[in-house]
């Protein structure tokens, strides 16, 4: 991040976020953002910054989730916003289909929900044998 755009100390971003400072350095810790570091111990942070501890505070407060849901999701949230920037790219249907599967494979990892030798959509899928 450049340090020009990280204007907020930990105080004020605290309060524009509505938490106590000691909650962001634990989200800090946790790995769910990252502010910029002057001379090693001041921290900066960015209206990006400021817009993630929004969506972090909204997730933990309105929807319950905990940190380790609240790392999925922001992951999640990332792809997606991928997702989205490739319509704007000017790729062929093939490029865009390889990528949105690359990208759909990373968010059934990020769920544990990866079968990396699924079948792909069309494809038959083996039938499940019940025994009984």
């Amino acid at each position: 991040m450049d340090t020009r755009e990280a204007v907020f100390i930990i105080s004020v971003a605290a309060r524009l976020v509505d938490m106590h400072p000691s909650t962001l350095r634990k989200y800090e810790r946790c790995g769910l953002l990252e502010p910029c570091r002057l001379s090693g111990r001041l921290r900066l942070y960015s209206p990006e910054d400021i817009a993630r501890l929004r969506q972090i505070k909204m997730l933990v407060e309105k929807r319950g989730i905990n940190l380790a849901g609240v790392e999925m999701a922001l992951e999640l949230a990332d792809r997606a916003r991928d997702l989205k920037h490739l319509i704007d790219e000017d790729i062929d249907a093939e490029q865009l289909r390889s990528r949105v599967r690359d990208l759909a494979d990373e968010m059934l990892r990020v769920l544990g929900a990866g079968e990396p030798d699924a079948p792909r959509s069309g494809e038959a899928r083996p039938s499940a044998s019940k025994s009984g």
